[in-house]
């Protein structure tokens, strides 16, 4: 059994790794009894850390806000990821936190061992950052989302769609994301009964939050993946369902995640792929090595046939007495 003063901050950490703790649930990491872990919360609360307890069946502890911020237990590792985390926010893709990011990084090296410090100086010093362009988020934002999706509770806000049109949505958040320097929420729609993209910088909460939820099971099985397949088709100009002869393992391997592979059998799958242009559209399919059949939309097959009668120019070793056209012209807007 550990000591009290060893199994305080035991305790402790706990309570911060996870909103709802029930007192079996304690009592079982701790190796101690269930009157031991009441003991010990009231003891916590005489250092100041604001412990709730809610009792019942559905009841536990809570590590809660209180009046002053209590100081946090961070092992080393979270030490380096904390100052890391300062150093990028402080000149990031989140607004008004850069010069708090400073004052907090400040605080943290001051107390950081020699050790620590050399880690994170050498991790900074080896690694430039490159801004990515584009709307930034508010923290605020960011906070009121990860607060909703840490403690499971439904989140109202004002949305605006990428046409300026505005709706509220009620949603069950799951996950915040950060991709290429946008962020955004993955949450499944209550209204919609659909899982849902949302981009951060678009978002108005509406506070407080709703009632809590029974987390679901994450679309796709992993909330990347399914980031980069609407983020990246939401982009595409064309689309094609194409046949493509060849296992589809092997064809999942050579294209982005943002493309669905379905298999018809053992040798032959469907791609369901797009690009901006034609052009592109032709040229990655080209790049699979392997055949593929497809029949619409009509620019891709054109555009298709303006490579087929180049690469055979090519490799014919001459040029045609008429000049090539050189790609299919993209309709008007």
């Amino acid at each position: 059994m550990l000591q009290t003063s060893a199994r305080l901050l035991r305790l402790l950490s706990l309570l911060q790794a996870r909103a709802d703790w029930s007192g079996p649930e304690l009592a079982d990491r701790l190796r101690v009894t269930p009157r031991t872990v009441r003991n010990d919360i009231e003891r916590l609360r005489h250092l100041g850390y604001p412990v709730s307890a809610r009792p019942g069946v559905g009841g536990g502890y809570r590590l809660g806000a209180g009046a002053a911020l209590p100081p946090l237990l961070l092992d080393d590792d979270e030490a380096v990821a904390v100052a890391v985390g300062l150093r990028t926010a402080a000149g990031g893709a989140v607004t008004g936190i850069e010069e708090t990011s400073v004052r907090a990084l400040a605080k943290l090296e001051q107390v950081m061992p020699s050790r620590l410090r050399h880690r994170v100086v050498a991790l900074q010093t080896a690694t430039v950052q490159i801004p990515a362009p584009g709307p930034t988020v508010d923290a605020d934002v960011l906070t009121a989302i990860a607060g909703a999706c840490r403690d499971q509770q439904r989140l109202r806000f004002d949305y605006r769609d990428h046409d300026g049109s505005a709706s509220i949505r009620t949603v069950e958040p799951h996950r915040l994301v950060h991709d290429r320097g946008r962020w955004y929420l993955v949450a499944w729609d209550v209204d919609r009964q659909d899982w849902r993209t949302f981009r951060g910088d678009r978002i108005k909460p509406r506070i407080p939050t709703g009632p809590r939820f029974v987390p679901r099971d994450p679309p796709d099985g992993d909330v990347a993946t399914y980031l980069l397949r609407g983020v990246g088709a939401a982009t595409w100009r064309y689309r094609a369902r194409v046949t493509v002869h060849s296992p589809a393992a092997e064809v999942t391997g050579r294209l982005p995640p943002a493309v669905r592979v379905e298999a018809l059998d053992e040798q032959t799958c469907v791609v369901d792929v797009g690009s901006d242009t034609p052009l592109l559209l032709a040229a990655y399919l080209g790049m699979l090595g392997v055949d593929f059949e497809v029949g619409e939309p009509a620019e891709l097959v054109e555009q298709l046939r303006v490579l087929a009668d180049r690469y055979r120019r090519a490799s014919a070793g001459r040029r045609s007495e008429t000049r090539p056209q050189e790609a299919v012209r993209e309709p008007s807007t």
